[in-house]
């Protein structure tokens, strides 16, 4: 497929800022417009896979990056454009069914993880999850499409996560390790490429023992030292000393 074929697609299968140019009077999430500037520097760099502009591997990792801007940055469903907003459905695993408002309320990391051992989707809403991994990965958690299996109208295909973790996760210390999921979705797609569903297949236990790895910070905070027997005499003959000054002193006592 040429460039002039690939500018005829729909927009929400074009590079992701040609759908933000084209984006107005959006509902944006934290009032203002997304800025993926740095996102697709690092794209750039550190990208496995350069698909040619056009190809079935480009329009669908188009597709899941706009999904991506709409999941996280548009708070009104009637806005977006990736999906049938009606129809949409999204699991993981085989797990849950959730629906395009259920994305909207609690974000695509609650959904995706669900409950695991270092991290409760539970305890978390949209920014307390969202800040997590931001904070974890401060130079963004990148993602592309690595291998398409199937053409529409089910479209299979495998994918890759990744991030520099070197910021803290919870109290877990940064190792500035690469961290990278693999995963595959089969997205079932109108005759104009607008998502159905979603179905996406991965194991994060991997990921999350990387982010655990190093052991939990120290918090700063002194655990109470239990007195024994030679800081009990201690204690009490400085209570017995008289002060050596005219000021009062406070009690030493061991019981006090």
């Amino acid at each position: 497929m040429t460039s002039t074929q690939s500018n005829s697609l729909p927009l929400w299968v074009q590079h992701r800022d040609k759908v933000l140019e084209q984006s107005t009077d959006i509902q944006w999430r934290y009032g203002k417009f997304p800025d993926y500037s740095r996102s697709n520097q690092n794209l750039a760099k550190e990208s496995t896979h350069n698909h040619p502009q056009g190809s079935l591997e480009a329009i669908v990792q188009n597709l899941v990056r706009t999904f991506d801007v709409e999941a996280n940055f548009k708070t009104n469903p009637q806005q977006w454009i990736s999906v049938v907003n009606d129809k949409f459905r999204m699991t993981t695993n085989g797990g849950i069914s959730y629906t395009i408002s259920d994305v909207v309320e609690s974000g695509t990391y609650k959904l995706l993880i669900g409950n695991t051992q270092h991290y409760q989707a539970s305890e978390e809403n949209f920014e307390t999850s969202t800040n997590l991994f931001h904070t974890a990965f401060p130079d963004g958690f990148l993602w592309e499409v690595l291998e398409v299996f199937s053409a529409p109208p089910t479209i299979a295909f495998k994918w890759r996560h990744w991030g520099h973790f070197r910021g803290a996760y919870k109290n877990y210390a940064p190792t500035g390790e690469t961290i990278e999921v693999i995963g595959m979705t089969i997205a079932r797609v109108t005759d104009d490429l607008k998502i159905l569903s979603l179905e996406h297949y991965y194991d994060n236990t991997k990921f999350f023992e990387k982010l655990t790895a190093s052991g939990k910070q120290e918090t700063g905070k002194q655990e109470p030292k239990h007195p024994n027997f030679w800081s009990f005499w201690q204690n009490l003959w400085r209570w017995h000393k008289k002060p050596t000054t005219g000021q009062a002193k406070t009690s030493a006592c061991p019981f006090s």
